[in-house]
């Protein structure tokens, strides 16, 4: 799995939302799509072990309409995503059903592949685009830094509420990077990598959402209560502050 609190915190569904955007196959992935399609810039919002949720969407939407750009969410896991009612994972059936999602769809580097796949295919679909960014939620965080290294197509990226953390991924990545952790990822592992990519000329940034739990900003986001929704938005506002910085 992802991490410890991905084993024992269940999604939120939000209901009500209606997305901005569109849906279309491109290269090979059912891609959601939201924001200006002729923008010169444009962000890659990878999703959490959840898939496709509202609450991705919405940040999607709100991160596309912020900076009049492109925003894509492509859909990984081909309409499945992790099942709500697998977690918490208390039985050793839903414990089963989980690692053998994670096995057949969910692995790291497979995904990493795919996802350097699909940028070929974005850039044939979208001319317009120069510049590109990256972000992950959770399982999508892992992804991304792994995509992040040398030889990356991506301009910046960033991590929200990572999965998996891990000091060796950020000694590997060579464009800025922004981290936003909540309360429940590893204090030691968040701060190896203030250490690493704030401490360069890259342009790196790591905050610590300390009221926030893993997925405040992801399947897990509570959009009914005051604190989170505000926490919510100014997470979105502060990748939008990010990107707007070093996508140009």
């Amino acid at each position: 799995m992802t991490c410890e609190a991905c084993r024992t915190i269940p999604p939120v569904i939000s209901q009500g939302y209606e997305p901005k955007g569109e849906y279309s196959i491109i290269a090979g992935l059912n891609t959601y799509k939201t924001g200006n399609l002729n923008s010169t810039t444009a962000i890659i919002d990878i999703y959490d072990i959840f898939g496709i949720s509202p609450q991705t969407i919405q940040g999607a939407d709100l991160l596309a309409a912020r900076l009049n750009t492109l925003v894509l969410v492509p859909d990984f896991f081909k309409g499945k995503g992790a099942q709500h009612d697998w977690l918490p994972m208390d039985t050793a059936e839903k414990e089963t059903a989980m690692m053998g999602f994670f096995r057949e769809y969910a692995q790291f580097e497979p995904n990493v592949g795919v996802l350097k796949n699909a940028v070929v295919g974005f850039k044939v679909a979208f001319p317009a685009v120069e510049t590109w960014g990256v972000f992950g939620l959770c399982w999508g965080g892992k992804v991304t830094a792994l995509s992040s290294g040398e030889g990356t197509p991506f301009a910046a990226s960033g991590q929200v509420h990572p999965g998996r953390m891990d000091k060796a991924d950020a000694e590997k990545i060579t464009i800025p990077h922004i981290v936003l952790a909540s309360k429940d990822e590893p204090a030691d592992v968040v701060q190896q990598y203030t250490e690493i990519i704030c401490h360069n000329e890259k342009g790196g940034v790591v905050e610590t959402y300390e009221n926030m739990w893993h997925g405040w900003m992801g399947a897990r986001a509570d959009l009914d209560g005051d604190e989170s929704v505000k926490e919510y938005c100014r997470g979105y506002e502060q990748l939008a502050a990010f990107f707007e910085q070093h996508l140009r």
